[in-house]
């Protein structure tokens, strides 16, 4: 099994190729599937703010994209912040992806962080 302190380094790997030119808000994410497979994303802005991709829904689009549709963990980091936790619409596809297991893992200086992905959206849309 992959541990929370790798999937960090991955994340913080993926946050090195983030395209971050307007708010320079860099942010690497890593998502271990059920399947025992790591997919990594970086977050890319645009010139129009709205078509801005967050790191996490870029690595869970990478995973689906590979027929990976269970997330067991997703690591999320960014040198621009403590504790970097996903924004509304991440949890949100976070929660659409998720197992009875998943964690959500960020980091706090030295401190590794997990939560569920009910901790962080309770009440998430379901169908």
């Amino acid at each position: 099994m992959v541990s929370y302190e790798e999937l960090i380094e991955k994340a913080k790997e993926a946050s090195l190729n983030a395209y971050a030119p307007y708010s320079n808000f860099k942010v690497g994410a890593c998502v271990l599937t059920d399947k025992g497979n790591i997919y990594q994303g970086c977050n890319f802005e645009n010139a129009s703010y709205g078509l801005s991709i967050c790191a996490e829904r870029n690595a869970i689009g990478t995973a689906v994209a590979n027929g990976e549709t269970k997330i067991k963990a997703i690591a999320i980091y960014s040198p621009n912040m403590y504790n970097c936790t996903p924004c509304g619409a991440c949890r949100q596809v976070i929660s659409e992806f998720k197992t009875d297991e998943t964690v959500v893992i960020t980091v706090a200086g030295n401190e590794i962080i997990t939560n569920s992905i009910e901790e962080l959206l309770p009440g998430g849309f379901t169908l």
